[in-house]
């Protein structure tokens, strides 16, 4: 997409989770409920948010694994052509699905944490904010390096699979996660500098 048109999708899609967020912290006790279980399979709990969590990590692992057979298997010539205008709204459609899925998972995780409401409305602020600035330089910088855009689909994979586990009552380590998506980015610094050298 034309850079004006990134922009727009990327402050657009920004300033959504920021609302969702915030409408969402005024739900609470109705958010609250999706902790509750619904129903049993496999001697496995489902509650609202599992069910939740389950269909947005199905939903990013199918949107990773496109998006990677795009970059490697198919050409730009048989890309098929789509409007602008649809483009923008497809991709805002598959930004408020995944701002709803990490919206419910992390309000939850902060009502947890925090009982003050005030806080938690200026910590969603805060890192809306954060989020404007940063996402702009990492977005370039991945799109300047092509490896980095098959790494960091693999790292919206990863993130998919730690929401199905998650779903089903089976979490991974956080840890974990990040340690490897840390060395992964490691690993290809050093080998995108030694390309640069060569």
């Amino acid at each position: 997409m034309p850079e004006i048109q990134r922009n727009k999708l990327r402050f657009c899609g920004i300033g959504l989770a920021m609302v969702m967020r915030l409408v969402l912290l005024a739900f609470i006790a109705w958010l609250l409920k999706l902790d509750q279980t619904l129903f049993s399979l496999f001697d496995i709990s489902f509650s609202g948010k599992g069910l939740i969590l389950i269909l947005g990590g199905l939903f990013l692992i199918y949107k990773s694994t496109k998006e990677i057979f795009h970059k490697t298997e198919i050409s730009n010539d048989n890309i098929p052509n789509v409007s602008k205008n649809s483009t923008i709204k497809r991709l805002l459609s598959e930004v408020v699905i995944l701002d709803l899925v990490f919206s419910i998972d992390s309000i939850i995780t902060v009502v947890g944490m925090v009982q003050q409401l005030w806080l938690m409305y200026t910590a969603v602020i805060v890192t809306v904010v954060i989020m404007l600035f940063a996402s702009k330089p990492i977005s370039d910088f991945i799109r300047k390096h092509p490896s980095f855009k098959i790494l960091a689909l693999c790292f919206l994979m990863m993130i998919g699979v730690s929401l199905l586990a998650e779903g089903s009552h089976f979490e991974i380590p956080k840890g974990y996660i990040y340690f490897s998506m840390a060395f992964a980015f490691l690993v290809d610094v050093i080998q995108m500098k030694t390309v640069k050298q060569k």
